[in-house]
């Protein structure tokens, strides 16, 4: 194996955080912001991407971090590694409401595809990379864009991802349509691209977009019941307007419920 071997434990319901237990010199690498706290035997490093082209000079790193942007991530990750002796631990947490979901890449043949801003940590030889769409009509409307993550290894990885994550097993031909935002991540084997909604009413009043996520087995999917982009409409929706009023459910009532409730008055 290249990737180092950890054992890990997930703690917590709706935000959550996963405890990684290292052995001596043995790392783990991060995305920047999602550390929670470690044991003192544990050095903190920054390193540029995800720390495999480190053995390539200042071109491999360089390659590696811009491979980074091109997903929209930062240019640098984070190594923690256990400096000291026995056992030590280091705490990751999700960045918003969601589940962990711990992946042993070298049971889904070492290289899972996912959505850009779904990794969280990984064993340290984990690659984090990219994955271009090769079909034009799920790069424009996919919701994805032309570019995905890729994370490739044979260690312990960990995404997150919100509300409930399901794990579905497609077999030889089976087909699932999905929300283009709720599908988190699948295995390279999966046929995936975006079918059009299709009928005049479904297409402008139906509220659920104009495409579908198309996936066509065989191979594992993991969808999620709330994408952060749905939360983050939600919020605005319930946000305070001009001059501090509340927007409403709704454009005609929306007024006459702030009445009703109070918030129609001084």
């Amino acid at each position: 194996m290249n990737a180092h071997e950890i054992d890990f434990e997930i703690f917590g319901e709706e935000m959550q955080f996963v405890e990684i237990e290292l052995d001596p010199d043995e790392t783990v690498i991060a995305e920047p912001g999602s550390f929670l706290m470690m044991d003192e035997d544990i050095e903190m490093k920054t390193i540029f991407g995800d720390g495999t082209n480190q053995e390539k000079g200042m071109m491999g790193k360089f390659f590696g971090a811009g491979k980074r942007l091109l997903t929209g991530e930062k240019l640098f990750m984070t190594a923690f590694t256990h400096a000291g002796v026995d056992k030590a631990k280091v705490s990751f947490a999700s960045p918003y409401p969601g589940k962990i979901i711990p992946l042993d890449l070298s049971k889904y043949g070492n290289k899972i595809i996912c959505q850009k801003d779904s990794f969280l940590c990984a064993a340290k030889g984990a690659s984090v990379g990219i994955e271009f769409s090769k079909r034009l009509g799920r790069g424009f409307f996919g919701g994805e864009g032309f570019i995905m993550q890729k994370i490739e290894g044979d260690g312990m990885a960990f995404l997150h991802a919100g509300g409930h994550i399901v794990e579905r097993t497609l077999e030889v031909g089976e087909h699932l349509r999905v929300d283009t935002g709720c599908l988190v991540g699948f295995t390279e084997d999966v046929d995936y691209d975006i079918v059009f909604v299709g009928g005049v009413k479904n297409t402008i009043f139906g509220g659920e977009g104009l495409f579908f996520t198309s996936l066509i087995g065989p191979g594992k999917v993991w969808i999620q019941s709330l994408p952060i982009s749905r939360l983050g409409d939600r919020i605005m929706s319930h946000s305070k307007g001009y001059f501090g009023k509340s927007k409403g459910e709704g454009s005609i009532l929306g007024g006459l419920g702030d009445l009703l409730d109070g918030d129609g008055f001084l």
